[in-house]
């Protein structure tokens, strides 16, 4: 019968419109730039569109493992189609045989649901600076780096009162306040304010990124716009994916309960979830509990991408004692109406003698196991 509240909420979910990250799209849709169509080319190609896959669900490039070499001499085994456009061949990896084949070799992976990065991508010249917006041109590349290092990336609209806001000192100062103002609009995950500068034949970019309560900055150089912005999204997708991937092993039995959930909620976390294993043991009104297995830090970092605030163990405490006193006055109440009705009742033959319908149930439910980490929207 669980199952039926799991496909209620997937039906239902295409009316949630809820402002948290989404599943990347194409995260195993790889493109890569090609010489010609020739087999050696396309090979080459293929190995080049592996690598990259790679450092989008681990934040590491390859390594040297005999295993993972193997799937690098021969990842035609992981590809499910390949296609020509233009001077690129476009490699689509099969997700289920792929994620397989890494976790086999022992790596750790990041999953497609991302947390959303708003982007305040400001270019100076000679002509002065100009803040990128999502329709327009010069936005392109930067839209073609996000996907190609796995980052779901958004503009912002650049209206006038954007360009007049978002300045070269307020894109470039270590104090996003400014930014976050006029950010509040998209309701993104996290803020990544970027400065670039073309001089010459070069470009150079300095960025700096927040998201929650951790930060990084850096700086790039490229031949090129898209080279640079190229360069700025491989080192955000490098320090995001360390707080998201699950490494073989490094797991505990968690149990999760989750309190104000509702049936478009109930998809998105059961998608959240999907990296984890995760389980759903029982639903209770508005409570879910799932059993799985992760660490800690990570599933914590996953589900703060889903706005969920985590109860206190003081308050956990208090939930529970008052759980516990609850329960025993339902007890005694059953043991009062029992001993009012007959001595005795059959039922498939057998003689109840006094146990509560409640008791039955509470032995039927699974134990909690492992950690337990209670979360509410």
């Amino acid at each position: 019968m669980r199952f039926i509240p799991r496909l209620i909420a997937l039906c239902c979910a295409v009316v949630s419109a809820h402002g948290i990250a989404a599943p990347l799209s194409d995260l195993y849709k790889v493109r890569e730039p090609v010489a010609s169509q020739q087999p050696e080319e396309r090979e080459e190609a293929m190995r080049k569109a592996l690598d990259t896959l790679v450092l989008r669900l681990t934040g590491e490039p390859l390594s040297s493992d005999k295993a993972v070499a193997q799937l690098r001499e021969d990842p035609q085994q992981l590809v499910s189609r390949y296609a020509y456009e233009g001077n690129a061949v476009i490699v689509s990896f099969d997700p289920t045989t792929t994620e397989r084949a890494l976790r086999t070799a022992g790596l750790s992976l990041w999953g497609a649901d991302r947390p959303s990065i708003l982007t305040w991508w400001l270019t100076e010249s000679a002509e002065g600076s100009q803040l990128v917006g999502d329709a327009q041109e010069s936005a392109a590349a930067l839209q073609a780096a996000a996907q190609h290092r796995g980052l779901p990336m958004r503009l912002p609209l650049a209206d006038l009162s954007e360009q007049l806001a978002a300045t070269a000192d307020a894109v470039s100062s270590i104090d996003p306040q400014g930014l976050r103002e006029i950010s509040d609009r998209y309701d993104a995950d996290g803020l990544l304010a970027v400065l670039a500068k073309q001089s010459d034949e070069n470009w150079e970019a300095s960025w700096r990124l927040w998201l929650g309560d951790k930060q990084s900055q850096g700086k790039a150089s490229g031949e090129s716009r898209a080279a640079v912005a190229d360069k700025v999204m491989l080192a955000v997708s490098t320090f995001l994916a360390p707080q998201y991937r699950v490494a073989p092993g490094a797991t505990s039995e968690i149990t999760l309960e989750v309190l104000g959930a509702d049936v478009s909620r109930f998809a998105e976390l059961d998608r959240l979830l999907e990296p984890f294993a995760a389980q759903l043991q029982r639903v209770e009104s508005d409570r879910l509990v799932y059993r799985l297995r992760a660490s800690q830090e990570q599933l914590r970092a996953q589900l703060a991408l889903a706005r969920l605030q985590e109860v206190p163990a003081d308050e956990i405490d208090t939930q529970s004692i008052g759980a516990d006193e609850s329960e025993a006055a339902a007890q005694a109440d059953g043991e009062v109406v029992a001993s009012d009705e007959s001595d005795s009742q059959s039922v498939g033959g057998q003689t109840d003698s006094g146990q509560s319908t409640g008791a039955q149930m509470r032995q039927s439910q699974p134990a909690e196991q492992g950690e337990v980490l209670r979360y509410r929207w």
